[in-house]
């Protein structure tokens, strides 16, 4: 499982929330180092005054005490000794070793600081001037949730950060994504309008680049095209001066006659199969079908009367289906079927994942490994216990039609021998 996200609009996201997290922490540093410690040693100072004050030796007897008094109303500061001190507010005072250390320096000896947060933010001292003592020194302004904005707004401006990446990397991908869905456009045989070029100058380039490349390979598609229908056409005419020839024939000629006719409909063949490879159907809508009728149509037309198909269905939902070129790729399979093998071919449907099949199974003499890959490639064809007549382009229209339609095609020899042909179409059309 992997945690990191492979896009680049996830790790441009993480980028700037992994910078902006950075950055936070740096500024917590530096205000703590150049404006808390700051506050925190001043406060120390004035403290350290304040208890200086406190042991002032007053050699007036009958002054001192009214002055002790008089300072404790005025200033709230008070000295108790440790007993009467845990009674006040001592015993909840949690000890701060590092203002123990500061503190110490200031007042000439071993001090001790304690802190108790309540009702009042207090500080419990005990100087060296006098260890059984314990100076309390109330604070305003100092409570604990006194830094709960500060730290509010620093995560509400980064969550708003994150968010404002988040917005301008989508925007940012944007054409990125339609340049994704295009080219998966054109590897389908699709050739989409050109796109728009919007983005940044980088992003602006490619997509430019893309359209000159689209409009090539259609331009290349199209002469292809043209070249192999004309081709095609051409032949059909001698083709079709041979055969009038042919039926002239005297009747002592017939064994030739055959002859010519059976080659003149092989080579029709031949070229029909040039022109489904050129078609294959591609500018076919898809639309929502049954492959259990799809199928029992195609075996309906194809089984000859002396074969036995076996067809064994199951349930599976209406899938996109592009009606003629499915028809053609499945007629092909069933026909391959039938002219490698005489025993009984089995035909059976289902569903995997997010994709329908149907398999189509003989007990031919199968296909050695190392060729089933090969097979798919225009105008190869089998080893020679599968024959070798045709073109060689059966099993490469049935995957350009199964590609062209987001499906895939699979070949593997039986263990009980023969041959399986397995097209996977998808639940959902891309």
């Amino acid at each position: 499982m992997k945690i990191l996200p492979r896009s680049a609009f996830g790790q441009t996201v993480l980028l700037i929330g992994f910078l902006l997290f950075i950055n936070q922490i740096v500024s917590y540093i530096s205000f703590a180092l150049y404006v808390i410690e700051p506050n925190q040693q001043q406060m120390n100072q004035l403290l350290a005054k304040q208890v200086r004050v406190v042991f002032i030796d007053i050699d007036d007897a009958k002054l001192s005490p009214k002055m002790a008094k008089a300072f404790h109303n005025e200033t709230g500061i008070g000295v108790y000794r440790e007993e009467d001190a845990y009674k006040f507010g001592l015993a909840n005072a949690g000890l701060y070793p590092y203002r123990s250390e500061q503190m110490s320096e200031l007042l000439g000896g071993p001090a001790e600081v304690r802190i108790s947060q309540g009702d009042e933010y207090l500080f419990w001292i005990r100087a060296p001037q006098a260890p059984n003592l314990w100076v309390k020194i109330p604070l305003i302004g100092m409570e604990k949730g006194s830094f709960s904005p500060l730290i509010f707004f620093m995560i509400v401006i980064g969550l708003l950060s994150v968010m404002g990446g988040w917005v301008f990397v989508r925007q940012l991908n944007r054409p990125l994504k339609s340049l994704e869905i295009a080219a998966e456009a054109v590897g389908r045989g699709d050739f989409p309008d050109p796109l728009i070029e919007r983005g940044t100058s980088e992003i602006m380039a490619v997509t430019q680049a893309f359209n000159h490349m689209s409009k090539g390979i259609k331009q290349l598609e199209e002469d292809r095209n043209l070249l192999m229908a004309g081709i095609s056409h051409d032949l059909r005419t001698p083709l079709t001066r041979i055969r009038l020839a042919s039926e002239m024939m005297q009747e002592q000629d017939d064994f030739l006659k055959e002859g010519i006719e059976t080659d003149i409909e092989d080579m029709n063949n031949i070229i029909d199969q040039f022109i489904d490879y050129i078609r294959h159907d591609s500018k076919d809508k898809a639309e929502l079908g049954d492959l259990n009728d799809l199928v029992n149509e195609v075996l309906n037309v194809e089984t000859p009367s002396d074969r036995l198909i076996t067809f064994y269905p199951a349930d599976c939902p209406n899938i996109p289906l592009r009606h003629v070129a499915v028809r053609r790729a499945l007629a092909n399979l069933v026909q391959n079927a039938i002219r490698y093998t005489t025993d009984e071919i089995e035909v059976s449907t289902g569903v995997e994942k997010d994709f329908a099949f149907v398999k189509v199974s003989d007990n031919g003499a199968g296909i050695p490994e190392a060729d089933i890959e090969r097979l798919f490639q225009p105008f190869t064809q089998g080893d020679t216990a599968r024959g070798t007549e045709g073109s060689g382009l059966g099993l490469a229209i049935i995957k350009r039609i199964v590609d062209t339609h987001g499906g895939k095609v699979e070949l593997s020899n039986r263990p009980s021998g023969g041959l399986q042909a397995k097209v996977y179409l998808p639940l959902v059309f891309k």
